[in-house]
Order: structure tokens, then C-alpha cells, then sequence
């Protein structure tokens, strides 16, 4: 165990620190320079969602398109609005026009030092396949603002689980 100023060094993987303080454990964001996440609406008002396998909570989940940034070599201090426009290009094939800064803080304050910073994606054109890097397993979808509570609860039904990020987001997408 290292003791980082900030607490105790249980265990260090290649993106995760796993920390104690006090009695306190938690888990540090390392070898990364952010977290973005996309609220991305194209011009005819769908949404898009993607759905991948996550193995902590080893179910498939819907999500807002989402990644690290300045994860790669040479890409430590990536921009985050740039990482993001790479990120929804890479998962769901889209590009955007427009970049906006929403909002950003923790996901989980109590189990993790992320902070998620929130980007709305406008003026989108197809430019790829989508589906992720590699090492990833994504389906992207379209669903058209006023369906999405109805296409959540059907997904939902299915044993599916929905990230609440993506609540967050329509709540931005409501009040702009």
C-alpha cells in the first residue's frame, strides 16, 4: 500500500486507483484527463442512445455516448469537447457540427473521484459505422424526444438497465 497524500494506494490498474482514507474506500481516475458524455439530437429531434454489455453490472445498459479523454499516448491533455466529438463519432458513427459545454460533476460522490463533464452534440451528420473501438460491443439508436420515456420503460421491461445520465441530459434538452 502507497499512501498518496490523499488517502491509501490499495491497488492501481491502468485507468483505476482503488483508495482507502480513514475507513473510507473509493476509487481514483488515473491516466486520463476527463470524462465526457453526449447529448446528441439530431435535426429531425431523435436522440441517440447506445447499448453495450457492462461486465460490473454484468447486464447490457443504455446510455448517452460517452468516454475517457487523454487516454492514449500523446493525447494527455485531450481537449474534452474534442474527446467527446471523437468519442460519438467512434460510438454511433455521427459527427457535429456544434460542441456545447452542459454541465459536469460526479456520478457517484461517494464511490469515485470522476467527474463527468456533459456536452450537447447539435447539426449531426453521419460519417461512419459507429459500434465502438475494437474492444467494444455498441448498438446505437435513434429515438425520435417525445418516445423516449415509452422506448426507456420497453427496454427497461427487458431487463435492460438505463444509465441516469440519461435523465440528466433531457433535462437540459427541456429546459433550453
Amino acid at each position: 500500500m502507497v499512501n498518496s497524500g490523499e488517502g491509501q494506494v490499495l491497488y492501481t490498474g491502468k485507468y483505476l486507483q482503488l483508495m482507502r482514507a480513514n475507513t473510507w474506500e473509493y476509487t481514483r481516475r488515473v491516466n486520463i484527463s476527463g470524462i465526457v458524455g453526449i447529448v446528441a439530437v439530431t435535426d429531425e429531434g431523435e436522440l441517440l442512445f447506445v447499448e453495450q454489455y457492462r461486465p460490473p453490472m454484468n447486464k447490457r445498459v443504455i446510455e448517452l455516448p460517452a468516454g475517457l479523454a487523454g487516454d492514449t499516448a500523446g493525447t494527455e491533455h485531450e481537449d474534452l469537447a474534442a474527446a467527446a466529438r471523437r468519442e460519438l463519432i467512434e460510438e454511433t458513427g455521427y459527427d457535429s457540427a456544434s460542441m456545447t459545454f452542459l454541465c459536469e460533476g460526479p456520478p457517484s460522490a461517494g464511490t469515485t473521484t470522476e467527474i463527468i463533464t456533459l456536452f450537447l452534440a447539435e447539426g449531426l451528420s453521419k460519417v461512419g459505422k459507429g459500434g465502438g473501438d475494437d474492444t467494444e460491443d455498441i448498438i446505437t439508436y435513434k429515438v425520435p424526444l417525445r418516445d423516449v420515456q415509452s422506448w426507456l420503460d420497453e427496454k427497461r421491461a427487458q431487463g435492460v438497465l438505463i444509465d441516469l445520465r440519461i435523465f440528466t441530459g433531457l433535462y437540459f434538452l427541456k429546459c433550453t
